[in-house]
C-alpha cells in the first residue's frame, strides 16, 4: 500500500518564521504529528497529561523538561514525562516527530 509510505523530508516544508505541523495518526491511544520549526521558533512551556516522545529528524533544537535544557540533533530523541512542564526552541531549522501516548484509564 504505497499510500502509507511517507517521505519525512518532503512531507512537510519549512515556512519562514513559522511552526508548521501535520498530524499523521490520530487514535484514541495517542497521536503522531510531524512538525517543522523555522530557526528561532518554538513551543512555549506547557504540560500534557500523557507521555510524549520527541524524535528530531532534521536540524537541532533545545528541549526543556522541568526547566532543564537538552540539546538534540537529527537522529536523537527524548521522552517528556506526563504532567511535567516542557518547551522546545529551534537552534536551527528543525523537523521532529511527536508521538503522544495516552495512559489507559484505570478501572
Amino acid at each position: 500500500m504505497a499510500e502509507n509510505i511517507i517521505n519525512l523530508e518532503n512531507h512537510l516544508s519549512y515556512q519562514t518564521q513559522s511552526v508548521v505541523s501535520r498530524e499523521i495518526i490520530r487514535k484514541p491511544e495517542g497521536t503522531v504529528t510531524l512538525f517543522a520549526f523555522d530557526v528561532g521558533q518554538g513551543l512555549s512551556e506547557h504540560k500534557a497529561p500523557f507521555e510524549a516522545l520527541v524524535h528530531i529528524i532534521d536540524g537541532e533544537a533545545d528541549v526543556f523538561i522541568a526547566g532543564e535544557a537538552h540539546r538534540l540533533k537529527a537522529g536523537e530523541l527524548i521522552i517528556m514525562p506526563a504532567n511535567i512542564p516542557h518547551a522546545l526552541q529551534a537552534i536551527t531549522r528543525f523537523k521532529m516527530i511527536l508521538t503522544m501516548i495516552k495512559k489507559p484509564k484505570e478501572s
